[in-house]
This record gives structure tokens, sequence and C-alpha cells, in this order.
């Protein structure tokens, strides 16, 4: 009996995980978490996770989530790098060259690699 509640546990937990990591919309968007993708992925203070919005195997927004790196510093990576993203085929963006936002080249960096995580499980789990 024990051995059968720990499994549907460890179900439980699997599924749960798994579902905060990507989820479909009623519209057919795709949003992808990178929560638990990339916490190996650091800007200048920590992780930056983001959620990306895909819609017919195109990117349509990066949203970046809460983490500790300084607002100006987001700010300017989601005013002049996230825009272009916008539109570009999954495809591309595992290997897209967008370029760092100067002066916030640690956040560019995590983000840029969040943004390839994300789009990498997109690819294998749509």
């Amino acid at each position: 009996m024990k051995k059968i509640v720990l499994a549907f546990l460890l179900m439980t937990v699997f599924n749960t995980a798994e579902a905060q990591v990507m989820k479909k919309e009623k519209d057919g968007t795709y949003i992808v978490n990178t929560t638990t993708l990339a916490t190996d992925v650091e800007g200048y203070n920590g992780t930056t996770p983001v959620e990306i919005h895909i819609k017919k195997n195109k990117i349509v927004k990066v949203v970046p989530l809460k983490s500790q790196e300084g607002a100006k510093y987001v700010a300017k990576v989601k005013k002049n790098m996230l825009p272009k993203y916008e539109g570009m085929n999954v495809k591309k963006g595992t290997v897209a060259e967008v370029d760092a936002v100067t002066g916030a080249t640690f956040t560019s960096d995590a983000i840029k690699e969040n943004v390839k995580r994300g789009v990498a499980y997109y690819k294998q789990n749509k």
C-alpha cells in the first residue's frame, strides 16, 4: 500500500512540474515557463526566467518573470531585445543571434539562454 501511495505522489509531482513548464491556451498558444528549465543560467544577480508565448511555431512574445535582476536592466532588455524575438520561427529561435543590450549584458545573455532552452523544450514536447 505504501508503494502505491508513493508512486501516486511521485506521478503527481512530475505531472505538476510538467504542467508548470508548458501549457496550451484555448487559442492554441503555448506558454513555456523557463523557471525550472534554466536554474543553472544566471544573469548579474541570479536566475532570469521568462515565459515564451508560441503560436503556430512562431514566438509571439517573451515575458521576463520575477527575478533578482535590477529593474533598470530588465527594462532595457524588455524594451530593446525581447521585441526582436516577436514573429521569429521557433526553428530559428533556438539558434538566433539576438544582440545583447549594452549595459545589461549579463541579463541579456541569461535571457537569451532561457529563450533557447524554452523553445527547445517546446519543440520536443508540443
